[in-house]
């Protein structure tokens, strides 16, 4: 009974949409992350930075960096740190920007429109990221 005490707990730190931010961020890191970087053969791979695909090595060289920026996102969920505000807005600005250039520029990208309404969808989350201010500063460390 003890562990679903602590779980209601750590669930009622943060609104529903950060707990799924926390929960994505804790399976990019754990699970998707290995196997993209372990298992996924080289010429599978792809990683998207601001909207422009790598392939190959170049993506695999670059698997680290989102790795480090998922463990953080989770580890700074989790213990609702400070620094994120307004690191993990800025992330997903960032985000945002790749979903109106990838459908920009790539060949499977669906042009402008589909490229806007990515960007929309993406800017909920950056925009509550941005608001959430108050949450990380007043959220004391937990366990």
């Amino acid at each position: 009974m003890a562990l679903i005490t602590k779980l209601r707990a750590d669930w009622a730190l943060r609104p529903w949409w950060m707990n799924g931010l926390f929960y994505f961020c804790l399976y990019m890191t754990f699970i998707y992350m290995p196997f993209d970087f372990f298992l996924k053969p080289v010429a599978e791979d792809h990683e998207i930075w601001l909207g422009f695909t790598l392939t190959g090595w170049w993506a695999k060289a670059t698997e680290p960096l989102h790795w480090v920026i998922y463990g953080a996102g989770a580890f700074g969920f989790w213990r609702m740190r400070r620094w994120m505000w307004p690191w993990a807005a800025v992330y997903t600005a960032q985000v945002v920007i790749a979903m109106v250039v990838w459908n920009l520029v790539n060949v499977r990208g669906g042009g402008i429109v589909a490229g806007l309404i990515a960007g929309a969808i993406f800017a909920v989350p950056m925009v509550a990221l941005w608001r959430a201010k108050e949450r990380f500063n007043t959220v004391k460390d937990h366990t």
